[in-house]
């Protein structure tokens, strides 16, 4: 669902990861009909970056509680 959001809405897709500067520049950047496929595909990566982040995170924690 995320992704459906990050690409059509993709400042809201930053918003509602709480990255409120990042949405800004990207709802700015989106504005213009050029811009909003940059911004999809910012938005797209950013997401997947997130999501890999937390697998991340989520393994160290498990590696250290052993």
């Amino acid at each position: 669902m995320m992704t459906l959001i990050a690409i059509f809405f993709p400042w809201l897709s930053f918003l509602l990861r709480g990255k409120i500067f990042t949405a800004i520049i990207c709802l700015i950047l989106q504005i213009t009909l050029i811009g909003w496929i940059p911004a999809a595909i910012w938005a797209v990566i950013s997401l997947q970056n997130s999501r890999a982040d937390k697998r991340n995170d989520k393994l160290i924690r498990a590696m250290k509680a052993k």
